[in-house]
């Protein structure tokens, strides 16, 4: 692997001019590609296996026409003080508002309040509902559009008018504005870590150029494999952030290798060689933990993590090419490292006319080595401290409340909030989200009777407010049933009532030969809910599994590999903990902006199961090869963890902050469900690379020493050797002489 490598980095050194050309090509062929797409919408919604999907199938076979999953918007109203719904002017108000609301191109239906019973017991609130053929992410923006202007209208007239419903919905809006703020503040760290703006610019161009690929691909392709916003912008968190991370690893080798005093283009051969290698491994374990999202069996969830996996493997390839190009390009603007701090001993020792230094004293050692001598002598009180005090933070994950976010948790300064409340206030909380029951009576002897049974059933449970007769459809044989529950829709009790609807359905089936399915969207949200956290067993056991027999053959060790997914395992419980002490139980939440606490969104763990432990691996890689290779070429254990730690704890950290800069980034924005996205991912690179990597994995290699690196002998004959460490470049030492790092052979003239 590594010779091939350093090959490869050497060949694009060479042929800067055809490797760039290569790259800007497909750039631009995929930026004409998603130029010339026809537009898609966001991917379709489905949950294969769920009570709640099968419902909405039999409804668009039973009730064709209806647009079961169609988008529903609502407009409600209320008087002002004094005054009632029901008086002259507001009912013309109204009538007036369904009249526009109803001649929309993607309008199914509108309902006019006073004929439906809408208006609440006091007269106060009243409410129009506007059904759509369409879903919510998916319609057009003029229908959007054109129901808050219906909504504005009313308002002029002196009624308190806000307007809800999913039909307000849009394709996830990620924050361009957290992007922009996550580079600033990574070029900032990328020319602190790499000394220059040269060197910190080719992580970003490149990274830039990666993202700019798999994005535009993502788009080209998006209308003919029903691929969402929500995917592109997956794909471009995933891909900025590996893709500066892989560019940083390989540029920081590179001068680190013309320290040693290679020229230019061995340096970058070496530096493709070595870090290249943990670049490759690296992505492979983000590739698979993305990929690995089709073990959770939803399809929008398999989509996006497909994209951002290609867009990985993008990053990949531009690291191993590319940036071994551009730095052939760069020529002596970028400069070995730490030549800066030696030229300044060097004046020092000019200066004085005394031995290396002023003081006569060995320059002092960088702060990643005097860190891992602080570990070495301390390990067991390291990792005692470290694995102690995530494992606190992980506490309240044990109370983890999966659902998914509705209007109730939007910001009250948002009309659908305030149409929430209204709601809430004039028809009780349960208003807000009904549930749909739908009896299958095709095979029962008395369609009629089973549908009267059920209503009764259900009438009989606890928390019901209100349950509406059967509507059947034309044949006879289905009808639905609205129930709406007593409580808000992203509340326990609404869960257990529809657990209690469906623990009915066996005895309803035994009696009258019919089917009682529970669908809705609260519905849907729960299924979905519990598929997820059915799946994240499988899928940890998947990543991590897989993962583990990567890093075996990387490190060649079976305790290095265990202690990384470990570690993994003790930072993700942490950040959920964290997650839900700020988002479910409010504790600090007025600092960082949540409003309304409740239910964990329910991605949230598997989302950052997947892209966390991408990333983790990726310091892991980076990190403890480099030990292994100083341990494989003669160091003492010790001593190789302190010199891991001398070449790669400042890169770690600068790639570190720079994700947790560009995560947190989100965390202004207003939609809480990217709100919590960007803090939960944020704090769990917080934790996994400064507690896990930079204190307990070092600890831990202190106290196992060589037995860290223990492999047994059948299984290392078995092991294909990867060489990631460049023990095949050794061989290349005794053939060819080094030279000084300020010389550079394509600059000379003959």
């Amino acid at each position: 692997m590594a010779t091939f490598l350093y090959k490869l980095g050497r060949l694009a050194f060479r042929r800067r001019h055809f490797v760039v050309l290569i790259w800007v090509a497909l750039l631009t062929l995929a930026g004409v590609g998603a130029a010339s797409a026809p537009a898609a919408g966001t991917t379709s919604f489905s949950i294969p296996g769920t009570e709640a999907q099968k419902a909405f199938d039999l409804l668009e076979q039973r009730f064709p026409g209806a647009s079961a999953d169609g988008a529903t918007g609502r407009i409600v109203f209320k008087a002002p003080e004094g005054q009632k719904m029901t008086d002259a002017d507001n009912k013309a108000t109204v009538a007036k508002t369904v009249k526009v609301l109803g001649d929309g191109s993607e309008v199914v239906s509108v309902t006019d309040p006073y004929t439906t019973n809408a208006v609440s017991k006091d007269g106060t609130v009243a409410y129009t509902s506007v059904r759509y053929d369409a879903p919510g992410m998916e319609l057009a923006d003029s229908t959007r559009d054109a129901l808050e202007a219906a909504g504005e209208s009313a308002r002029d007239t002196g009624l308190t008018v806000d307007v809800g419903g999913d039909a307000l919905e849009a394709g996830a809006e990620m924050g361009a504005t957290g992007e922009i703020i996550g580079l600033a503040l990574a070029a900032v760290v990328l020319v602190v870590t790499l000394g220059s703006l040269v060197a910190a610019g080719l992580p970003l161009l490149t990274a830039i150029i990666g993202v700019g690929i798999g994005v535009s691909t993502i788009t080209a392709l998006a209308n003919a494999l029903d691929l969402g916003d929500t995917t592109s912008t997956l794909a471009l968190m995933i891909g900025l952030a590996v893709g500066i991370d892989y560019a940083l690893f390989i540029v920081s080798r590179y001068r680190a290798e013309l320290a040693e005093g290679r020229d230019r283009e061995e340096a970058a051969g070496r530096a493709t060689g070595t870090a290249g290698s943990a670049v490759v491994f690296a992505g492979l374990t983000v590739v698979i933990a993305l990929a690995g999202l089709a073990v959770v069996n939803v399809p929008m969830l398999t989509k996006m993590g497909l994209a951002a996996a290609g867009t990985v493997v993008v990053a990949v390839l531009i690291a191993l090419t590319m940036i071994p190009a551009m730095l052939g390009y760069a020529g002596r603007k970028i400069r070995p490292a730490d030549e800066k701090r030696k030229d300044k001993d060097k004046n020092k020792v000019e200066g004085t006319g005394t031995g290396t230094s002023t003081s006569g004293k060995p320059a002092r050692p960088n702060m990643g080595t005097r860190w891992a001598s602080f570990v070495i002598r301390r390990p067991a009180a390291v990792l005692l401290l470290g694995v102690v005090g995530l494992g606190v933070i992980a506490v309240p994950a044990t109370q983890l409340e999966l659902g998914l976010p509705d209007d109730g948790s939007q910001p009250t300064s948002t009309t659908q909030r305030r149409a929430y409340d209204l709601l809430s206030e004039g028809f009780g909380p349960g208003f807000n989200g009904p549930l749909m029951i739908v009896v299958d009576a095709k095979e029962a002897a008395d369609p009629t009777a089973a549908f009267t049974s059920v209503t009764d059933g259900i009438k009989g449970l606890k928390d019901v407010v209100t349950v509406t007769p059967a509507t059947p459809n034309k044949a006879g044989d289905t009808a639905t049933i609205t129930v709406i529950p007593d409580s808000k829709p992203s509340s326990t009790q609404t869960e257990d009532l529809v657990h209690a609807i469906r623990a009915q359905s066996a005895d309803i089936k035994a009696d009258t030969d019919a089917e009682v399915l529970v669908t809705g969207t609260t519905a849907m949200n729960i299924d979905f809910s519990q598929k997820l956290n059915d799946a994240l067993v499988p899928y940890l056991a998947l990543v991590v599994g897989l993962a583990f027999l990567l890093l075996i053959v990387v490190f060649r060790s079976i305790l290095v590999p265990l202690k990384a997914a470990l570690g993994f395992l003790l930072s993700v419980l942490a950040a959920l903990g964290a997650v839900v002490a700020v988002f479910q139980w409010g504790w600090l939440a007025g600092l960082i902006g949540v409003e309304e606490t409740g239910p964990i969104m329910s991605m949230m763990p598997i989302f950052m199961v997947g892209v966390v432990f991408g990333l983790a691996m990726d310091y892991e890689v980076f990190l403890v090869t480099r030990m292994r290779e100083a341990f494989v070429h003669g160091e003492s254990p010790s001593q190789a963890v302190v010199t891991g730690f001398r070449h790669s704890a400042r890169v770690v950290v600068a790639a570190a902050i720079i994700m947790m800069a560009v995560f947190g980034g989100f965390i202004g924005a207003s939609d809480s469900m990217i709100k919590m996205i960007g803090f939960g991912l944020a704090i769990a690179v917080f934790f996994d690379a400064f507690v896990v990597r930079m204190a307990i994995v070092p600890a831990v290699l202190a106290l196992l020493g060589k037995r860290a690196w223990w492999l047994p002998k059948w299984l290392d004959r078995a092991l294909p050797n990867v060489d990631v460490e460049g023990e095949g470049l050794k061989a290349l030492d005794a053939d060819r002489p080094t030279t000084s790092p300020d010389e550079d052979r394509e600059l000379v003239r003959a």
